[in-house]
């Protein structure tokens, strides 16, 4: 059954009035999702519940093509998303997302495969010159000139019947997407920048980027410590607690929360009594079926022989003197990236800053490809004091040493 909700008329900028669907049955989503797979492009979006579960619940899927958009319930009993999934497959129609990690992430996770091709607009803004982390919101108004209602936020999507200001919230996303997608790839082509994008949206749609293998949870943790044993711990007891938050279906933080874990993995408990001595651990938990897994978990971390404990992650030493050559690295990074009009974020971190400053090879993007030509290249230079800064007239000009025929080029 495809509900149609009336016209959408939200934006003059969509030029083709976009008709409101709920498609909520195997036909009409077929069928519409066979029309799409003749568009150059689709815009896609999602609204999703995760505030109780470890998996991301798929609540709506939003879909806008050249003439219709449409919402697909996939709550909707005895649907079959099959073809949605085909068409998030097929690699003759682009899928442009804003932000799209996320969303990448549940396909993935429903797919077992990851939709390409991608565009990003929230990483294609960054390229464009919008700063870090731009809004959908803030980029509809700055190149729509469409004012976005984000009201409907924070709605329950996992609640039947969704209500029809939803739908219009949900659908007018992707309707809003099409401008501003055509907007910027205009500007991508015309300033010579899509082999930057195309860059950033293999990392996107590579698998390796949503690897939720419990093994490598401990990762994810916040931990200074350097002792080699104790992250062996926090290593078993992490997985143990990925694999157990994952076939509950429940955050983490429900299963074990991160302090009890750190707490844990320095005292080692080895009895129930010893384990129910930490802090916010209930006797009857350490009694249980969950206290007799972790002491498991950390029997089994003890067990580790020496040579197979997890080494601490490095922590680059700062050399003296280092900080006044990473603070002038960081007035560069300012300056070119308002110069070239792309996002600081985009083109180097401090953490990279500080390799630069100590390492002229260090494996950071800043020195590869289009990064190294804007930036990483004159990073260099002013290092090595073949280059200086001078302020004059209010702003932050290069000034050339030694022939230096790159900060000329500045």
């Amino acid at each position: 059954m495809a509900l149609d909700t009336g016209d959408f008329h939200g934006s003059a900028n969509a030029c083709i009035p976009q008709t409101m669907t709920l498609l909520a049955d195997n036909a009409a989503l077929a069928d519409f999702c066979n029309r799409q797979a003749k568009a150059e492009f689709i815009t896609v979006d999602t609204e999703f519940m995760r505030d109780t579960t470890f998996w991301p619940k798929l609540c709506v899927a939003q879909v806008g093509g050249p003439d219709e958009a449409a919402a697909i319930d996939p709550l909707a009993k005895g649907i079959d998303l099959k073809p949605l999934f085909d068409l998030l497959r097929n690699r003759r129609v682009l899928k442009v997302f804003h932000s799209a990690r996320q969303d990448l992430e549940i396909f993935f996770i429903l797919m077992g495969a990851m939709p390409e091709p991608i565009f990003d607009t929230q990483v294609a803004a960054m390229v464009c010159g919008f700063g870090e982390s731009v809004g959908y919101d803030t980029l509809a108004r700055k190149l729509t000139g469409e004012k976005i209602d984000k009201s409907s936020r924070f709605a329950d999507w996992a609640h039947r019947p969704l209500k029809k200001r939803q739908l219009e919230y949900a659908i007018s996303d992707v309707v809003h997407l099409r401008p501003i997608y055509e907007k910027l790839r205009q500007r991508l082509e015309k300033s010579g920048r899509t082999a930057w994008l195309d860059e950033e949206m293999a990392v996107l749609t590579d698998p390796e980027t949503y690897n939720l293998d419990p093994g490598l949870a401990w990762q994810r943790l916040k931990t200074r410590s350097s002792d080699r044993r104790y992250l062996a711990v926090v290593r078993s007891l992490a997985a143990w607690r990925e694999t157990e938050a994952q076939q509950r279906d429940v955050p983490r933080n429900r299963v074990l929360r991160d302090e009890q874990l750190f707490d844990i993995s320095a005292h080692r408990p080895s009895t129930t009594e010893d384990l129910a001595s930490t802090r916010g651990l209930s006797r009857d938990l350490a009694r249980g079926r969950l206290g007799q897994a972790i002491l498991e978990a950390v029997a089994k971390g003890v067990a580790v022989p020496d040579d197979q404990c997890p080494a601490p992650p490095p922590r680059a030493e700062r050399p003296a003197g280092m900080g006044p050559i990473i603070d002038l690295l960081k007035v560069l990074l300012k300056m070119k990236c308002e110069e070239n009009e792309v996002a600081q974020k985009l083109v180097a971190t401090t953490a990279d800053l500080e390799q630069i400053a100590a390492d002229d090879e260090a494996n950071v993007p800043a020195l590869s490809g289009w990064r190294r030509e804007i930036f990483g290249r004159d990073a260099l230079a002013l290092k090595h004091g073949r280059l200086a800064l001078s302020v004059g007239r209010k702003s932050i000009k290069v000034v050339p040493l030694d022939g230096n025929k790159q900060a000329k080029a500045s």
